[in-house]
C-alpha cells in the first residue's frame, strides 16, 4: 500500500472574529490555537477546508 502524503498547517491569525463555517474549518482541521501546527492526510476534503480559511494559516509539505 501506497504511503499518503502529509501536509503541515499552521494558525498564523485568531479564529476569533471570523465567520462560523471558517472556525468549524480550523476546528476540522484540529487548529485550536495561533501558531499551533497540525500535520492532516492530503485528502481533498482536508483541500477544501485549508482553502476556505488560507487567510489564516501556512500551510506546508511535511
Amino acid at each position: 500500500m501506497a504511503e499518503q502524503k502529509r501536509i503541515k498547517v499552521t494558525l498564523l491569525k485568531s479564529r476569533f472574529g471570523r465567520t462560523p463555517g471558517h472556525a468549524e474549518c480550523l476546528a476540522g482541521l484540529g487548529l485550536r490555537r495561533r501558531h499551533q501546527t497540525v500535520v492532516v492526510a492530503d485528502t481533498p476534503e482536508n483541500r477544501g477546508m485549508i482553502r476556505k480559511v488560507q487567510y489564516l494559516v501556512r500551510v506546508e509539505e511535511a
